[in-house]
């Protein structure tokens, strides 16, 4: 039984950092921060956690999609994990045979020995009475607090592109004939970039990932000698009750130091057909995928193309909410939507199909989703963008980053996109471009 513990960390956020520090005795670990945004205002919600992190497995559940809800039932318990990209092949005809870096399993998910969860205001340690006392879980804070940090010294780094800028504008026109003959009406093309023989400590990139890009959807993940961190602004979906929040983003400008500049970079994603025609069409196909598990006429747009404000992007956000049928599960929602459509296309089969002829790496964790489950059956999960994948025993690094191709698309300016949203990477570790 999961017994809770309130903490009182004197520096929140050094806190935070000796938890992910701590990781590096674990076998596993799963730390989620929202970096102290708040919820959106067309959000709702009774309950917001700013932090979540779970510390070593007692129990777990690999690869099988199948299994992850009689693993859920069987404890009733916390729940951390990660779906990846390569999932939908559990769900759809499918199959994914592109070169694979990171190797990390298709899903994996953990029952935490050590939870800690924070919702901004207060802090709690939630831990298993088959395994600790209060005591001994005390004795657990105090050993964080006495975590020592260490630093890379990230210099030198050669980034090798798996995709040449030739390459990529190839592949581009060949994805606009499709949509131009109608196979597809919108497809999300993504590249990979990986540096070879390179020696990190994940729990300082993560940090440093954080403070250059901080984001509402910040992951990390711990699985033996591999690797992620990430900083998404982007939510999959959220389940809180019987309601289902999904929150895609389609369309992405520049930051600007000017404030003139930013404003206007800001006002044209605000006013661009382009970008609002990606957005709108992955918004219809959210409300698609709801509706396959929704009540009869829960679905709704809270908030269409929404534009919000991230340290090195503007972006265009929307937000979908259902109510979830009453012979429907937790389970369901996430088979009956994933992988997400804003990193798919439209349709969703044919655009994932689409993506495995074009694409050049198997994209792994890369666009799957990171989150958690509650003992209640609710869920919260990021979409995976923004991130940094880690093999430890191949010392190899890898990231994507990718865009959505519509009939409006010109390539070049869609890898200028791609390199703007590769901008923060590249700036943890000091590559110019």
């Amino acid at each position: 039984m999961r017994k809770y513990l309130e903490i009182h960390p004197g520096d929140e956020n050094l806190f935070k950092q000796q938890i992910c520090q701590a990781s590096r005795n674990e076998g596993t670990a799963v730390i989620l921060d929202a970096n102290g945004f708040e919820a959106q205002a067309c959000i709702q919600s009774q309950r917001n956690y700013d932090f979540i992190a779970g510390l070593q497995s007692v129990g777990e559940c690999t690869n099988d999609v199948h299994q992850l809800k009689l693993f859920h039932d069987q404890h009733k318990d916390w729940m951390l994990g990660f779906l990846s990209y390569d999932v939908k092949n559990q769900l759809e005809q499918l199959s994914s045979e592109n070169p694979d870096r990171i190797e990390m399993p298709e899903l994996y998910f953990f029952r935490p020995r050590y939870l800690f969860l924070s919702d901004g205001h207060s802090w709690q340690l939630g831990y298993l009475d088959d395994y600790d006392t209060e005591e001994s879980a005390r004795e657990l804070i105090n050993d964080l607090n006495g975590v020592c940090f260490t630093e890379d010294t990230l210099e030198n780094i050669k980034l090798n592109h798996q995709v040449s800028h030739k390459e990529y504008l190839e592949a581009i026109d060949k994805v606009l004939w499709h949509i131009q003959r109608g196979d597809i009406y919108e497809l999300n093309y993504c590249m990979e970039f990986f540096i070879q023989d390179i020696d990190l400590t994940p729990q300082c990139v993560f940090q440093r990932l954080k403070e250059v890009s901080p984001t509402p959807f910040a992951s990390f993940i711990k699985y033996h000698d591999k690797f992620l961190m990430g900083a998404s602004p982007e939510r999959y979906m959220k389940k809180e009750g019987n309601r289902l929040i999904s929150q895609p983003i389609k369309g992405t400008s520049p930051r600007d130091s000017n404030w003139f500049i930013d404003n206007s970079n800001k006002q044209y994603l605000r006013k661009s057909e382009k970008e609002q025609a990606e957005n709108i069409m992955i918004t219809d196909l959210v409300r698609n995928d709801l509706s396959r598990v929704a009540k009869r006429g829960s679905v709704q747009v809270d908030e269409l193309c929404g534009i919000y404000s991230f340290k090195q992007v503007h972006q265009m956000i929307s937000s979908i909410s259902a109510e979830l049928a009453d012979d429907k599960t937790w389970i369901d929602a996430i088979k009956a939507s994933f992988p997400m459509g804003s990193m798919t296309g439209a349709p969703k089969i044919s655009a994932m199909q689409l993506i495995e002829e074009y694409e050049s790496s198997k994209r792994g964790v890369y666009s799957g989703a990171v989150g958690y489950v509650t003992p209640e059956d609710d869920f919260d999960f990021n979409v995976v963008i923004r991130s940094i994948l880690y093999n430890r025993k191949k010392q190899c690094a890898s990231f994507m980053v990718g865009g959505a191709i519509t009939n409006q698309s010109d390539p070049q300016k869609e890898y200028d996109e791609c390199l703007l949203k590769a901008s923060a990477i590249m700036k943890v570790f000091n590559i110019k471009e």
